[in-house]
């Protein structure tokens, strides 16, 4: 079983490495602990408040996602305050589709994912948790046709020999999920170029969908325990889990109403997106490792 408040990846040894084909990743059993039994004939507020909550939508899922960076000026619309009220209040599908096309990095991987799958809408929710998380339809997508994407879109970018890494990480393994997009595309766009390894690395991290275990509210901020990117011995890795202040609110209103202690949140850019499923947090921990692994192969 993997824990995943203490899941890592180890490097592969030191030195160069030939891009080879990475197998799909199995997933693990990550189970969140089960909460505190309850006295026969009750049942907590939070989950049935749970039961009664329907799941969102794919444009809404991909917009609690989004919210994180968007908040911050880093991608999307300068429509910020709208996303957040068409996710928490007006539920509006149509306005948040168009928004949802302004987020010039994670769009062309949707529609590569939903194409790839014969699926016509590319915020379909599953091809929304395909890109964010990690799901059975990547594997559908297939080297070709993620090769010919990242070239379309960033070989213009890159200089030549950042290009020819980038340009084998299709049949090294790597697929269109957020992961592959933050810890392959990004350094390869400029960011670890600066020279300031520990500064990329938290960037990466920030960027990355991450899990964080709850440990307590406070006012519109989550305590969690949270497993960070770590670099040892030149290769990325998960490190030991440490506690941090999340934000899940603003003035009462988020995204994770009913969340407990031992839930697992989502977490993107410091902003607690989603509350994770076991089935979910498996999917996301499994991808994760498995772009750790890839990105490592040219580090």
């Amino acid at each position: 079983m993997v824990d995943p408040d203490r899941a890592a990846v180890h490097g592969r040894g030191h030195g160069r490495h030939e891009l080879t084909m990475l197998p799909a990743p199995s997933v693990p059993r990550a189970i969140a602990p089960a909460p505190a039994p309850l006295s026969s004939g009750t049942t907590s507020p939070a989950a049935s408040s749970r039961r009664r909550a329907p799941a969102p939508s794919g444009p809404a899922l991909f917009a609690r996602y989004a919210f994180g960076p968007n908040r911050l000026g880093y991608c999307g619309s300068d429509a910020v305050d709208e996303l957040f009220g068409e996710v928490t209040a007006g539920h509006d599908d149509r306005a948040l589709r168009e928004l949802a096309r302004s987020f010039e990095g994670a769009w062309p991987y949707l529609e590569l994912i939903a194409r790839a799958n014969g699926l016509p809408d590319p915020l379909d929710r599953r091809v929304v948790e395909a890109y964010w998380l990690g799901n059975s339809l990547l594997d559908r997508v297939g080297p070709r046709r993620l090769g010919e994407s990242l070239e379309a879109r960033f070989r213009p970018r890159v200089r030549p020999e950042g290009w020819r890494w980038l340009a084998g990480k299709p049949e090294a393994g790597g697929v269109p999920v957020h992961a592959f997009h933050v810890l392959d595309v990004f350094p390869r766009v400029g960011l670890l170029r600066t020279g300031s390894i520990d500064g990329a690395l938290t960037v990466m991290d920030s960027c990355r969908i991450r899990w964080g275990r709850v440990l307590e509210r406070d006012g519109d901020h989550l305590v969690v325990n949270a497993v960070p990117l770590v670099m040892t011995d030149g290769k990325i890795s998960l490190g030991p889990p440490r506690v941090e202040r999340v934000q899940a609110w603003r003035d009462g209103v988020g995204f994770v109403d009913g969340t407990e202690p031992d839930d697992v949140v989502a977490i993107h850019w410091s902003w607690a997106c989603d509350r994770l499923s076991p089935r979910r947090l498996a999917d996301l921990l499994a991808w994760t490792m498995r772009e750790i692994d890839v990105a490592n192969l040219t580090l």
